[in-house]
């Protein structure tokens, strides 16, 4: 190719869309708004969801939970690391928008970037080790087993950090999808691009389509539907405001939802299990052991 016509080529400039049921729609209202970097430079136009768009994306969540929740948990194990594997191989792009989006170095970037891999992966090993740690064996006075074990709370509406394009995107979604929960996530309002090419990423993967929907738009006219919808049972608050938090925790009072409030969070830290447990119901289960003679259990 000539120096000439390498001059005259047009760049292709990338389109943003929603990820709903594992297609990517653009929004039902057709709005788009500007998304710009850490100085204010045009980087793309993301979608504007609408009410609708959220709804869309609870039938979604729902529709893809009775497979999910009953997969086993070394599946899904298998599956979060599939993600992880193909996000190492789309690293360079992850860590360009970080930078964009933090305004951060290149190096500072892709060690972000490192950072919500290795998260990812440390969340995919806890799907089969979760229950050890939670569950177990009661004691009760009578000649009953008395066992309790995690089972996961639904459909789960997740408002991503807005500090964290990734790294904080990543430790809020994996923990809600590992322990078998669908997700409806709401990518930070200023920087959702790096949300939306999560979407393109679990495509592509071994995840099935609903399990997570990703939203981009307003944080709080998304939210608010969200709260307010009888057919999601938990809400994240990691990125709202305290007002919009407080508004939001009275509006999931009406299904009596369970709520994750916004607390401060390093998230270059050791996650621990806080998140994995946030979003579990323990599922108590009462057996008869037999009869008891003298010389000890019948069983």
């Amino acid at each position: 190719m000539s120096e000439k016509s390498e001059q005259q080529r047009l760049s292709v400039f990338k389109t943003y869309k929603l990820y709903i049921g594992g297609k990517f729609p653009r929004s039902e209202s057709g709005r788009v708004y500007e998304v710009t970097d850490a100085k204010g430079k045009w980087l793309a136009n993301a979608p504007q969801s609408s009410r609708k768009d959220a709804r869309d994306a609870v039938v979604a969540a729902r529709k893809a939970f009775g497979g999910w929740s009953g997969a086993t948990a070394y599946n899904r194990g298998q599956i979060l690391y599939r993600i992880a594997e193909m996000l190492e191989g789309r690293r360079d792009q992850f860590a360009r928008e970080v930078a964009d989006a933090e305004g951060l170095s290149k190096s500072k970037a892709a060690a972000v970037v490192d950072a919500a891999i290795d998260r990812w992966v440390w969340y995919a090993g806890w799907t089969d080790k979760i229950a050890q740690v939670i569950g177990g064996a009661n004691p009760v006075a009578g000649p009953y087993f008395n066992l309790s074990s995690p089972e996961p709370t639904g459909v789960v509406a997740v408002l991503a950090p807005q500090e964290s394009s990734f790294l904080g995107l990543v430790s809020v979604v994996a923990p809600v999808i590992a322990t078998g929960n669908t997700a409806i996530v709401v990518a930070g309002e200023k920087c959702p691009l790096p949300a939306l090419s999560l979407g393109e990423v679990l495509a592509t993967s071994d995840l099935p389509g609903g399990v997570v929907n990703i939203l981009s738009g307003k944080t709080a006219e998304i939210a608010a539907p969200l709260a307010a919808h009888q057919d999601v049972n938990a809400i994240d608050l990691a990125g709202a405001d305290d007002v919009l938090a407080k508004e939001l925790e009275i509006a999931a009072a009406d299904n009596l939802k369970r709520v994750l409030r916004p607390q401060p969070v390093d998230y270059a830290e050791t996650p621990g299990t806080d998140r994995l447990t946030a979003f579990l119901e323990t599922k108590t289960v009462w057996h008869p052991t037999g009869s008891l003679g003298a010389s000890g259990s019948s069983y």
